[in-house]
């Protein structure tokens, strides 16, 4: 279910949000990012890929040179197109050139 929380879904791993809302372009690669301290939820460093987000929460990305705040609003069984991506999040912030 794209967009929506229902009870299997009401939360979701970080790297798998990660990846299906198209921060980055594989799971690997947020697993990774994650992993190297690059990523905060609600304003705290998550090392752990498999940390459980809900929605509401706000995690804040730092990607190639830029920072992006990213506001959860929903969550997705599968890795949809970019238009599927849109609705899993709200950014509350332009993205920043470091």
């Amino acid at each position: 279910m794209v967009g929506r929380s229902n009870p299997t879904t009401e939360r979701q791993r970080l790297d798998k949000w990660l990846w299906h809302a198209r921060v980055v372009k594989a799971r690997t690669s947020a697993a990774e990012l994650v992993g190297s301290g690059h990523v905060r939820v609600n304003g705290e460093r998550e090392k752990s890929p498999g940390h459980a987000i809900k929605i509401g929460d706000v995690i804040t990305v730092a990607l190639d040179r830029t920072v992006r705040v990213l506001k959860v609003t929903g969550f997705s069984e599968r890795r949809g197109d970019a238009a599927a991506a849109r609705v899993l999040f709200e950014e509350l912030s332009e993205a920043k050139r470091n």
